[in-house]
């Protein structure tokens, strides 16, 4: 009897495998490294034939402990989004390397057009700024500076990474869900297809991309020979997207914030497209039946990798999980605060030119004072995120929380005391794989809406209830605002 679900986690320094229940139980994980290429400054590569090659050892390890493939019910895919492979639609082959999210090879591009007065039309369509970032540009350089790709004509294949796996699963489909689609600068944010505009803009063919899909369906079966018997796929999501819709982030003020190396805001903002005057993201969270549920989305750069950077760089840490026992050590910050702009200040502000700032420092300060200040300033960041996202007319009602740092229970109660909100952890952290999971039970028709599949597979949470008084709250904000204001010059 079919009873798993089987979830394909893209990530950016891995790809995994995972095998969950139809309750949301995850049973099973195989994962591996995926190589990261940097030939040169700015440049950041992967081998699209090796995230195949892995991804599918990690399918089949898993479902040979399932004890095949029949047993697999469906399968969710998830992934790194923005990320671009370039392949042959007939051999089926990477036509080059991978360009990955992380890649600042397009900057001088993404200037040119800003010097021409065409980010408010790409913000305008797109929901997205002119920046490297996005998927439109890399395109464009892998035609201008890969002769395999120039020359491949009506037999090139451009995708995100999940659209490059459902191709190699079914032997030629090529989709790419709405959520996906919405990252790489050529959808129409309100509309259902690529943008015309852009495509001309960014010079990308359109019979190149896939077609845009819902976020769940039943797309098609993979091939028999790749894991042993026709599995659907039936389910797809970028990964921030699938971590809200893991998170049961379904209703217009629901946010969710990812803590990794840096940090990932989305709040649902309904069924309409919400034009930011913040600098803010909009994208598409998820799409059911041809209709649309939208997000706000801001990023902070440096979130874990500041708390990297103290262990490592300072040696005033002998491991991150160290920084919750120093925080609690102290009664306050000593006056340090703590501008963490090791590589420049994310939304709301992008400025990439603002360097780090420690301010406040006399011969009181110690150790645990900087672990605080550090801990702090990820609640402030998230605070000045919080008033651009109001400002914008989404205001926050509450915030779920997942990622490395999210274990930090000091942090987890800073954050609900400094945005005056009550903060949820799960007990289950993965829910990036969750939310695909849950997606892939809608597509295999478990579940009539994703909102029923959440319910039945959330795990249990922990509750962060505010408990700083307003006057100390005021006067940290007011802290950090004065310090912020110091380094932003």
């Amino acid at each position: 009897m079919a009873e798993h679900i089987l979830v394909i986690d893209e990530g950016t320094t891995s790809t995994r495998a995972m095998l969950f229940t139809r309750s949301g139980e995850c049973r099973d994980i195989a994962q591996m490294e995926i190589t990261q290429h940097f030939p040169a400054p700015g440049h950041v590569e992967q081998d699209a034939g090796e995230i195949w090659d892995k991804t599918l050892a990690c399918c089949r390890t898993v479902i040979e402990r399932a004890g095949g493939a029949r047993r697999i019910l469906a399968i969710g895919i998830t992934n790194q989004r923005e990320t671009v492979v370039a392949w042959n639609r007939k051999t089926g082959e990477p036509l080059g390397r991978a360009i990955v999210w992380q890649d600042r090879r397009t900057a001088d591009q993404c200037s040119q057009l800003r010097e021409r007065g065409l980010e408010a039309l790409v913000q305008e369509r797109t929901g997205l700024l002119l920046d490297p970032y996005f998927s439109a540009t890399k395109m464009r350089w892998l035609l201008e500076n890969e002769s395999s790709v120039a020359e491949a004509g009506d037999d090139l294949c451009f995708g995100t990474i999940e659209s490059w796996i459902a191709f190699k699963l079914t032997g030629g489909l090529h989709i790419s869900d709405a959520s996906n689609a919405s990252r790489t600068s050529l959808m129409a944010l309100g509309g259902d297809d690529w943008d015309a505009e852009m495509l001309e803009l960014f010079g990308v063919p359109r019979a190149s991309l896939p077609a845009i899909v819902d976020s769940h369906g039943c797309y098609a079966s993979t091939d028999p020979k790749v894991l042993g018997a026709p599995i659907p796929i039936c389910g797809m999501a970028g990964d921030q997207q699938a971590a809200s819709i893991g998170q049961a982030r379904l209703a217009p003020g629901d946010t969710k914030a990812t803590f990794g190396t840096g940090a990932f805001i989305l709040t649902h903002s309904g069924s309409e497209p919400v034009r930011s005057a913040n600098r803010l993201l909009s994208t598409v969270l998820f799409q059911q039946d041809g209709e649309r549920e939208y997000a706000l989305e801001g990023s902070i750069f440096v979130a874990g990798s500041l708390i990297k950077w103290l262990r490592d760089g300072l040696g005033i840490l002998r491991s991150a999980a160290e920084t919750a026992q120093l925080a609690a050590s102290v009664p306050d910050n000593g006056g340090v605060m703590m501008v963490p702009a090791l590589s420049g200040l994310g939304a709301p502000h992008w400025r990439p030119d603002v360097r780090g700032m420690l301010d406040g420092l006399d011969f009181s300060t110690g150790a645990a004072h900087l672990a605080r200040a550090a801990l702090e300033a990820i609640a402030h960041q998230a605070s000045d995120l919080q008033a651009a996202f109001a400002a914008d007319g989404v205001a926050w009602n509450g915030l779920s929380i997942d990622g490395g740092m999210a274990a930090n229970d000091w942090m987890a109660q800073d954050l609900a005391d400094i945005l005056d909100l009550p903060v949820e952890r799960p007990n289950f952290i993965e829910t990036t794989a969750l939310g695909a999971a849950m997606l892939a039970a809608c597509g295999a028709e478990m579940c009539e809406h994703i909102s029923e599949a959440a319910d039945e597979m959330r795990g249990q949470l922990t509750v962060f209830e505010p408990r700083m008084t307003a006057s100390t709250r005021e006067r940290r904000l007011n802290q950090w605002h004065d310090t912020l204001a110091k380094a932003l010059g």
